[in-house]
């Protein structure tokens, strides 16, 4: 049985009150059926076009429009069929073109009009000036109403007509067009009767014109057209089925529109040849009917025993699915059983309560009907690559059901009949959500480590307690040209030059024989030997810890080159200045941590009267969670003196953003460190982002606004309350309290932090900088994504803008742009410290 042969189960009505069964169809026959319906309604309008031609070339053959028809075609005839059979054709042609409706209702309503107006001629005795409005009759033979349309054939045109406007309405039930179409097609064929047995009397009626026989012709054409523009609705709808009731009714209809009208044209011609008398043709004409008919009823009782064993059959069936539906229900997993196109056919009491649908929201429904749009998809796809294998199939899938996300694994196969084709497919699915929880945590765990490792500034190696190398950070490659992956399994001594590699071994093999070794840092007479054979300095840091039963050795190497060449030149007073302030400021300034989860890029320039050196500082502090804080701030004051002061307001404002604090409170630890400085004022901004809240925590000592640029919104000033500069407090000796203020930050943000070197110019209003910073920031990042190399690309246009001639600029700047990402990625949260206060 092929896909199109199989049955349609029962789906639920609307309201959910009756069920309704769809009668069964097989795709060729519908489309067979609508081909024949333009096929005859493209006959109709020739034969119309036929007559309607001979009336205008004035050529009676045309008129007759069939070889030996007595009767011609009349001209309104003509215009009515060719219009009923273009109507037609488009009704059954189905086209969704907006105008072809309208046309076809158009053409219908011309037939409907003149029919009604010829059937009122009939009916009143008088003429309304319609039949020679076209064209003059001029036949040899008179009749009582010169080219009026015949009666018959008017009443059989209005119910085509009727038939033809119904069917354009696909609102109203298909009988309404099928039973005025089945008139119309027996009007027609009772022309036909006429002329086959030689009956006159059923071509015309009294003195006027009779039907013409092409127009019988043309009226059986467009009256099975009508009838068959919705072959799967209505009485079409019971001939046509696939199930039992249409093989029952194609062979009664078939038997009945053939047989009778065979056997009485048989009979008459017996008695017109002088065989038999009417009476004995009257006796052979019911023995044949009875004969047929028997025939028919016996072929029927065929039918009806098939109809009955399948019960029988189908009552074992019910039998048995009952104990698997009994089976099914008391298994702890869902279950379901789909047929070939993917209809629900059962699901047991765990699929109802896992999904939350009841049977009869599922039954008979596809899985697009019942379950989210891609995991249907998803779903479907299972399926048909199931049947396709022919074998089980296995699949993980992740669903969003009304009591949360569920995780399933799912196990797919088929079910198969007597010669082993297979007529359904079942799925088992296996809750598994704690379970993939449990990896899920071990595997973001796994994640948050290698972060941790990867976020260290410099190589870092993990070895075991015999210095074997179990992991390496990427740095290690840039230090000493290993891949990381390459140094696993390797002894970490191999990374020292071939000399030191005893004393090395030694100084790792003593650490770790001390009963309680600590945290320890070494940069005297430890060196790293560089794939390509150059050996450099390295300070060590050195610590352990427990994994599991086995202790771990930290080991965090850097290369000190710089410092030990810095070391050496010294002796140059200009170039000692010089190196020890460059390296203050890089030093204390710092490289905030990349974090995969908040990308962010950053610029500073220094004061060409100080080069290298200045009081501006940032730093990026990851919290607990999807929390991190951000702290700018300005030292008042130039050159080593306000190094200094930064580097330790960095420190000092690093270690309280660790603790926890709240914005106010580690602006208020700030404010009583600068307070003990002597004669230091700072500007200051500290905010903390949380991602997983979508918003931010804001506090400013004399600041410049925090921008910021929302997705799909312009960028603007975020509105804070901005307290007195750091320091201030301890000169008035009051105690006002700093303000923090919290705003909503959608994913997808962008902040931009700065000091007012950078919106500060002379002779310029620090406002209008601020807003000309914003506009810049808007065009360079707006509709673009926060990821870091666009956010770099974004800070290099905003100092290009703001500063024209950054040699000439006398004041440091410091900008710093961090990105919000549309989602949270788990994988790059960072834990609390210890001790941290909320």
């Amino acid at each position: 049985m092929t896909r199109a042969e199989r049955q349609v189960p029962a789906l639920p009505v609307a309201g959910g009150e009756a069920q309704a069964e769809r009668l069964p169809f097989r795709e060729p026959v519908l489309k067979a059926a609508r081909a024949a319906a333009q096929g005859a309604a493209l006959g109709t309008a020739l034969l119309g076009l036929l007559g309607l031609t001979g009336w205008i070339l004035h050529n009676d053959a045309l008129k007759h429009v069939l070889p030996g028809a007595a009767t011609p075609m009349s001209a309104n005839t003509a215009v009515a069929l060719l219009a009923l059979g273009l109507s037609l054709a488009a009704v059954a042609r189905g086209s969704p073109a907006p105008r072809r409706p309208a046309a076809a209702r158009s053409g219908a309503a011309l037939a409907a009009v003149i029919s009604a107006l010829t059937l009122v001629e009939y009916a009143t005795g008088t003429a309304l000036g319609i039949d020679q409005l076209l064209f003059r009759d001029t036949a040899l033979v008179a009749t009582a109403a010169p080219g009026r349309m015949a009666l018959n054939t008017a009443a059989a045109v209005a119910f085509a007509a009727v038939a033809t406007l119904c069917a354009t309405e696909p609102r109203l039930p298909a009988w309404t067009a099928q039973i005025p179409a089945m008139a119309a097609f027996t009007l027609g064929m009772l022309r036909f009767y006429g002329f086959a047995y030689h009956v006159p009397q059923l071509e015309s009626f009294g003195s006027y014109t009779g039907m013409a026989l092409p127009t019988a012709l043309a009226l059986v054409l467009a009256g099975a057209s009508a009838f068959l523009v919705r072959p799967d609705e209505g009485p079409a709808g019971l001939l046509l089925n696939a199930g039992t009731t249409g093989a029952l009714g194609r062979r009664l209809f078939a038997t009945t529109l053939v047989v009778p009208p065979l056997l009485g044209w048989l009979i008459l011609e017996g008695e017109d040849a002088g065989l038999y008398g009417m009476r004995l043709g009257t006796a052979l004409l019911v023995c044949g009917h009875v004969s047929v008919f028997s025939v028919v009823i016996f072929a029927t009782l065929t039918v009806g025993r098939r109809i009955e064993v399948a019960h029988a059959r189908a009552e074992r069936q019910v039998r048995q699915n009952e104990l698997l539906q009994a089976f099914m229900d008391h298994t702890p997993a869902a279950v379901f059983v789909k047929d070939l196109d993917g209809r629900f056919l059962a699901v047991n009491t765990t699929f109802e309560e896992t999904t939350g649908l009841p049977p009869e929201r599922v039954l008979g429904h596809f899985d697009r009907d019942v379950m989210p749009p891609d995991f249907a998809s998803q779903a479907r796809a299972a399926d048909l690559d199931m049947l396709e294998r022919g074998g089980p199939v296995q699949r993980q899938d992740h669903i969003v059901l009304p009591g949360g996300p569920r995780d399933f694994l799912t196990s797919l196969f088929s079910l198969n009949d007597r010669s082993g084709r297979p007529y359904a497919a079942c799925g088992v699915a296996m809750d598994i959500t704690e379970r993939v929880a449990a990896q899920r945590e071990v595997q973001r765990a796994g994640r948050r480590f290698r972060a941790l490792l990867e976020s260290a500034p410099d190589a870092t190696l993990i070895t075991d307690g015999d210095g074997t190398i179990g992991m390496a950070n990427s740095r290690v490659e840039s230090l000493f040209g290993h891949a990381p992956d390459d140094l696993v399994g390797s002894r970490v001594g191999d990374l020292a030059p071939g000399p030191q590699r005893p004393r090395h071994n030694a100084l790792l093999r003593r650490y770790l024989e001390s009963e309680d070794p600590q945290p320890l840092v070494l940069d005297r007479g430890l060196y790293g030997l560089h794939l390509d054979g150059r050996k450099f300095p390295v300070e060590v840091s050195v610590s352990t810890f427990r994994a599991e039963a086995e202790r771990l050795v930290f080991l965090t190497v850097r290369d000190i080159t710089g410092r030990r060449r810095a070391e050496a030149e010294r002796a140059e007073r200009y170039e000692q200045h010089r190196h020890i302030a460059y390296t203050l400021q890089h030093s204390l300034m710092g490289e905030p941590p990349r974090l995969p989860y908040l990308p962010s890029a950053h610029r500073y320039l220094a004061s060409v009267q100080d080069p290298g050196v200045g009081g501006d500082w940032f730093d990026i502090v990851p919290l607990d969670k999807a929390r991190t804080g951000i702290v700018v701030g300005d030292v008042m004051g130039r050159g080593l003196e306000a190094a200094a002061v930064m580097g330790q307001l960095r420190a000092a404002s690093h270690a309280l953003a660790r603790t926890g604090f709240r914005p106010r409170r580690v602006m208020a630890g700030l404010d009583a460190f600068v307070s003990d400085l002597a004669d230091q004022i700072v500007t200051c901004v500290y905010l903390v982002i949380d991602q997983e809240a979508h918003q931010v925590t804001l506090c400013s000592a004399g600041h410049p606004p925090v921008i910021a640029l929302p997705p799909d919104e312009h960028a603007r000033r975020l509105q804070a309350p901005v307290g007195v500069p750091l320091g201030v407090h301890g000169l008035r000796r009051d105690e006002v309290p700093y303000q923090e203020t919290i705003q909503p930050l959608r994913p997808g943000s962008t902040l931009a932090l700065y000091t007012d070197g950078l919106v500060e110019k002379p002779g310029a209003d620090v406002d209008a900088q601020i807003d000309v910073l914003i506009r810049t920031l808007d065009d360079v990042l707006k509709g673009s994504p926060a990821d870091e190399e666009t956010l770099d690309q974004a800070a290099d246009r905003l100092v290009v803008t703001l500063i024209p001639d950054t040699t000439a600029h006398d004041d440091d700047v410091t900008l710093l742009l961090v990105g919000l990402p549309v989602s949270l990625d788990p994988a790059g949260l960072r834990p609390c410290p210890p001790g941290g206060v909320p």
